[in-house]
């Protein structure tokens, strides 16, 4: 069944009752009911009798059998969120086939630069898909359907997925590397401040520094490293009435524009020397900037001392100047963490960042409603594990694929807890369950499920046997016509291809003949015979095989031999493909393939009568019953049907040995009709004459006066080359 959800009501397909009706139905006496799954989000609706003894008693009983309706919770991918999780889903797989070529050959990718690269490279993928959807979704477009999630919400995946990488995916051979200069790109990059119009506006004033927005503005860039901006701004102030202010101004731009970066020195200690230098420089400026008479420094407007003292003890490294200048702008802990990089310590490294982190989170501390917020500062604080459990909170596929990064660079466990999954098994099955709300979506849901274990691999089992195949040619909109002729003339395409490909892929080879067996029933029900016989060989069902050979043979009791005759050819294709295939010989038993050969046999004889071939058709009932091929049940059946070749007058079809064999048969299904197996012999015949078995024996009786006449007719005329006469 289908499901489909909307913000309160979920809607099942077919409805259980029609709009309108809704009061027909409880008067019926019996209520909509449901169980939920303990293992996914996923709901099992039904109809159910009323809990009212009284209603039940006064109502007819429900009938025995009723339709189950499997339902999801979860709203399925659509618009761009289907885009999304279908194109992310190509470097989930990247990724799985990267880690399996890696355990074939028993190495660790942690200590293979080359392969961390590659991990490297597909995390960065992710993130891009996530910075470009929320492009997508912030364009103000006309769309063909409304877009499932909003930009804000492909922001947070942005910010949360990029956060990661820099704290935990950086390129090989950089992970000792500072991560300061990393953590201010990502913070500029997400979280945007001072604003271009902020800038944009105090630029095109003649005295900016009369706006109160000016020195917020310029502490503010001062922090972020935004020296081009801060330069502009200070040469600004060469124009400033004090010409205290414009001499410290004057200083203060090369040592934000000239700030020496470890990555820009290629040994460390010329970076250290560097670095001495420069905090000289700052000590010099702290002095000059002390030396202002008290008298000096405010103008007009405010205390211009006081805010230029904030800039230099941000560039002094003083940590309590930035929480405060932090807190008085309004920036949270991120900014004080990133700028603590910067300019307090400037050889933090990534193992350190959580200590700094934890001190400043006790000042400053996350906002517990923010879920990005939250997963921000379990990422600082080197907490994988809780960083997950909020990000499946935000959105499952977040933790899913942070998961399946974390546990190759073994930030988490790989052992299973007691559900008997690892963690990252954990979050991978909770989205492929998500990615199951939409059927359409079992080829990538099963990717996902059979990379997490033998429990994995047993519910994406479950999703394959379930995938609608679409082989119904009353309803196969689904498939195109090109498939459906395809599949018709007996190839694999479309869906079905598809479900056989992913179960070599994944050596599901029970699970590829249960589809198989699924098809073949589809098959009968649309009377594709011959698509059936092949679909059961192929899923090696045999018992299944003998049910199409019975039902084949029923046409020919219900509609005679000449519909038997056309179906019997579309099975031909397949009996010679089990002839040749020894390796189909040697697993298919005996007695099924013997039935097949007869039902083609058979059809061969009557198609052959039809079209007046009558040696072929003699040729036909005896290679019959010499080659045994013919079972006792149809041994009455096959000799009424060869009258008509023995009482033809214009030829003798049967030699004489040939009318000795006949008449062995008829006398063999007379003595054991005599003995009590009348069931084993004349079942079929008294069927196809439509009445019991006394009308059976009738029919026998003119089999006798044919063969007897025969096989007179043979001793006169010595047919087979015999001398006349043999017979006396």
């Amino acid at each position: 069944m289908s499901a489909q959800q909307s913000t309160t009501t979920v809607h099942l397909a077919p409805p259980l009752f029609e709009q309108g009706a809704a009061e027909e139905f409880q008067k019926s006496g019996r209520t909509v009911s449901f169980a939920a799954s303990g293992r996914d989000q996923t709901l099992a609706i039904y109809a159910a009798p009323n809990a009212d003894p009284q209603i039940r008693r006064s109502q007819a009983p429900p009938p025995e059998e009723q339709q189950v309706y499997l339902a999801s919770c979860q709203r399925p991918p659509s618009s761009e969120r289907r885009v999304f999780v279908t194109d992310t889903s190509i470097i989930f797989a990247a990724l799985q086939n990267l880690l399996k070529k890696a355990r074939g050959k028993n190495v660790n990718i942690l200590q293979s630069e080359d392969d961390m690269q590659v991990v490297t490279k597909l995390a960065n993928d992710y993130i891009n898909f996530c910075k470009e959807c929320c492009m997508y979704a912030s364009q103000n477009i006309s769309r063909t359907e409304p877009l499932q999630l909003d930009a804000e919400h492909y922001r947070r995946l942005y910010t949360c997925f990029s956060l990661f990488g820099v704290l935990y995916m950086p390129e090989p051979g950089l992970e000792n590397v500072p991560i300061g200069d990393d953590l201010m790109e990502w913070l500029n990059t997400h979280f945007i401040e001072p604003s271009t119009q902020e800038g944009d506006e105090l630029s095109s004033q003649e005295r900016p520094w009369e706006d109160p927005a000016f020195w917020p503005y310029l502490i503010r860039t001062s922090l972020r490293g935004l020296s081009k901006a801060s330069a502009f701004f200070l040469d600004v102030l060469s124009k400033h009435p004090s010409p205290y202010l414009q001499s410290l101004a004057q200083q203060l731009t090369p040592l934000l524009t000239n700030q020496p970066r470890l990555r820009h020195f290629s040994a460390e200690r010329d970076f250290a020397v560097a670095s001495r230098r420069w905090k000289d420089k700052v000590k010099t400026l702290r002095l000059e900037l002390d030396r202002v008479p008290e008298s000096e420094r405010e103008d007009d407007f405010e205390n211009w001392w006081d805010r230029f003292s904030d800039i230099v003890g941000i560039v002094e490294g003083r940590g309590d100047v930035i929480k405060k200048v932090c807190a008085e702008l309004g920036a949270d802990w991120k900014e004080v963490c990133a700028v603590w990089g910067i300019f307090v310590d400037t050889r933090l490294r990534r193992e350190d960042l959580p200590d700094v982190v934890a001190q400043v989170l006790d000042e400053m501390p996350p906002d517990p409603t923010d879920l990005e917020d939250m997963i921000h500062s379990s990422l600082f604080l080197g907490k994988p594990r809780q960083a997950l459990s909020e990000a499946a909170q935000l959105d499952t596929w977040l933790a899913a694929h942070l998961a399946d990064l974390m546990e190759p660079i073994e930030l988490i466990d790989t052992e299973p807890d007691d559900s008997e999954l690892s963690l990252r098994q954990h979050y991978v099955l909770e989205y492929a369950h998500y990615l199951h709300s939409d059927p359409a979506l079992w080829r990538i849901t099963v990717d996902y499920m059979y990379s997490c274990g033998q429990i994995g691999a047993e519910m994406a089992d479950q999703v394959l046997m379930r995938v609608p195949l679409h082989l119904q040619t009353s309803r196969n909109a689904a498939a195109s016509a090109e498939e459906t002729a395809r599949i018709r003339d007996g190839q694999l395409a479309g869906v079905l291809k598809l479900v056989n490909e992913t179960c070599y892929e994944y050596q599901r080879e029970e699970i590829r003949r249960m589809v198989c067996r699924i098809a073949a029933q589809t098959f009968i029900q649309e009377g594709e015979y011959g698509l059936a016989v092949s679909y059961c060989t192929s899923a090696e069902d045999w018992p299944g095989l003998g049910r199409v050979i019975d039902l084949v043979l029923e046409e020919y009791i219900a509609q005679g031999p000449a519909n038997f005759a056309s179906l019997v050819a579309k099975i031909a294709p397949s009996l010679h493909n089990i002839r040749t295939d020894a390796a189909t010989k040697l697993r298919a038993p005996a007695v099924f393939l013997h039935r097949l050969q007869f039902a083609v046999r058979f059809a061969e004889f009557h198609h052959r009568r039809a079209h007046a071939d009558g040696q072929s058709a003699a040729a036909d009932v005896v290679a019959m019953f010499r080659e045994e091929i013919a079972p006792r049940s149809w041994w009455a059946v096959l000799l009424c049907d060869a009258v008509e070749l023995l009482q033809c007058n214009d030829a003798m079809f049967f030699s004489s040995s040939d009318a000795c064999l006949l008449i062995q048969k008829l006398e063999e299904t007379h003595l054991r009709v005599a003995q009590g197996s009348g069931d084993d012999y004349l079942t079929v015949l008294s069927r196809v004459v439509k009445g019991g078995e006394k009308h059976a024996l009738q029919r026998l009786q003119t089999v006798r006066l044919s063969l007897a006449r025969y096989y007179a007719r043979c001793g006169a005329i010595g047919v087979g080359g015999r001398p006349s006469g043999w017979y006396h």
